[in-house]
């Protein structure tokens, strides 16, 4: 089994206007094809996603799970 490495922080909600993903700035068909593109289609997309994650109009209000897990391991719970 290959692990994919993948930008996803498990808050899967798309900006309307923009069309890209809060969490990851992924498109929806960039979510769904993920795993059949190659693994340089996918370094070009993971470098976009800073940039698009900047157009994005609102973020969501309530911590993602991977940041909770984060903030928990550095306060040592």
């Amino acid at each position: 089994m290959v692990d994919v490495k993948s930008p996803c922080i498990l808050v899967c909600a798309i900006d309307m206007k923009s069309g890209y993903c809060f969490g990851c700035g992924r498109t929806r068909d960039e979510i769904a094809g993920w795993l059949a593109m190659s693994p340089l289609e996918r370094d070009t997309v993971m470098a976009e996603l800073p940039a698009r994650l900047e157009t994005v109009e609102r973020r969501p209000r309530r911590e993602t799970r991977r940041a909770r897990l984060a903030r928990q391991r550095a306060e040592g719970q």
